[in-house]
């Protein structure tokens, strides 16, 4: 706690936000007067947290997970997240904790533990792997009103987007006051965003991280999400990371670059020659995610809204075909120089949990690499087309079968964490199941 204390001192830091991801990958915490949180070192709050559905409800075996006397768990703050909030209004500081067990042990159901356990198994083979995620998102008008469909946000010249407008500086600069204040809000954090590029959709914009240690790049993606809808609501209006917010527009995504590097040497072990690009651990890695990407789909698509962008022509994945520099592949290895070799995962929605998605990612490098897997040949031509097939699974329910069917998954991300997750999405499915929709009432109610 002394590197904790040394900042909010020299900060003159009045109010902490104590957090800790959930399920979801939302900030769950307290919010502590400084000397307060430092009495409490981290403090404790109820584990029953991480088993909590999108909707405030429990899964139905909840209690065969976590204690039934809604015990308390330990939080440890790690001091690498200390991050000022430059959004509040008076001297505040976040920082993100680590859930212990009252024995001291990780908390195996935490995002953050199911992540440091991936990356144990790394490490114990003398690895250290390398991302960089690229977050879609929009910004859309407020809604207040969940039975009106969303809307793009207007932009300085008071006209909506209609046109496709992937690139374009123009339409990036209709929201140049937004824009200036996450910057401003991303530089006082220390979150190292690279670029920032709009998107096919109206109003879709796509932030580049530059790469570097799997925690930390998915602790800056579980901030920066906070300081999106931040800045979007300082200028009155929101900004969403759902899967496929308006029907007509593109989905968003979280494409994940990943590398492996040797602790020892520094070399990036995905690099071949100049002869032979790729080297063989690069292709038991890919071989790992063209196989177990099918089970753990439900990581890369957590909630009901995100299967909607895995359809044919929706620039989305919807087969695990792979390509070098092919980006209508599900797995592509972008062009580049031998030392900045990687796999890029394309698989993943906007409204992933960073942690939990990174750590699937690298969980089905791994196993390829443990069994030697093989991947098929590249291609270079569309992966999928209008009326092709679509092999990805089309449902959260889906999802969650095929991850129950994968004991490999479920041993390296861990069994209990496996069974709570799928116990609280299942939840989610079925509450969602259980609404009625317009299209339902418009094209049933008098037709069949």
């Amino acid at each position: 706690m002394e590197a904790v204390e040394r900042f909010l001192k020299e900060n003159g830091i009045t109010e902490v936000e104590s957090t800790l991801p959930d399920m979801t990958g939302n900030a769950r915490g307290k919010f502590y007067p400084t000397n307060k949180f430092l009495a409490e070192k981290g403090g404790r709050i109820p584990e029953t947290l991480l088993v909590q559905t999108v909707t405030g409800e429990w899964a139905d075996n909840h209690y065969d997970i976590v204690d039934p006397a809604d015990r308390d768990m330990d939080l440890v703050p790690d001091p690498d997240s200390l991050r000022l909030v430059p959004w509040a209004d008076e001297p505040t500081a976040q920082v993100i904790n680590d859930c212990y067990t009252r024995d001291g042990e990780l908390h195996p159901l935490a995002s953050r533990s199911v992540l440091r356990r991936v990356l144990k198994l790394y490490e114990d083979e003398g690895l250290r792997p390398v991302v960089a995620p690229e977050l879609e998102f929009y910004l859309v008008q407020r809604n207040v009103d969940p039975d009106y469909e969303l809307k793009p946000a207007t932009g300085r010249s008071g006209r909506r987007e209609t046109a496709r407008q992937s690139f374009s500086i123009d339409a990036v600069n209709e929201f140049n006051p937004v824009i200036d204040t996450l910057y401003g809000y991303c530089e006082a954090q220390g979150l190292d965003v690279d670029t920032l590029i709009h998107e096919s959709g109206a109003a879709q914009m796509e932030v580049n991280f530059l790469h570097g240690d799997a925690l930390a790049l998915a602790d800056q993606v579980f901030v920066f999400k906070r300081t999106l809808r931040e800045t979007a609501l300082k200028h009155d209006m929101y900004a969403t990371f759902m899967a496929k917010p308006m029907q007509h527009e593109p989905g968003s995504s979280m494409h994940i670059h990943q590398s492996l590097i040797d602790i020892e040497t520094g070399d990036n072990i995905f690099a071949g020659t100049e002869e032979n690009k790729f080297s063989e651990k690069f292709y038991n890695y890919l071989g790992g995610l063209q196989k177990y990407t099918h089970h753990a789909i439900s990581f890369y698509a957590p909630n009901v809204n995100s299967y909607r962008r895995f359809a044919p022509e929706m620039a989305a994945p919807v087969n695990f075909k792979w390509g070098i520099d092919n980006r209508t592949t599900g797995i592509r290895a972008p062009d580049a120089p031998l030392s900045a070799t990687r796999v890029e995962n394309r698989f993943p929605g906007a409204d992933c949990n960073p942690y939990l998605s990174i750590a699937a990612s690298l969980a089905c490098g791994y196993l390829g690499m443990k069994s030697g897997l093989k991947p098929d040949k590249p291609i270079s031509e569309l992966a999928a087309g209008e009326g092709d097939t679509v092999e990805v699974a089309r449902s959260l329910e889906e999802g969650l079968r095929l991850l129950e069917d994968c004991p490999e998954l479920r041993e390296i991300m861990g069994p209990e964490f496996v069974d709570a997750y799928i116990g609280v999405k299942r939840a989610e499915f079925e509450t969602f199941n259980e609404v009625i929709s317009s299209w339902e009432r418009e094209y049933l109610l008098l037709n069949v």
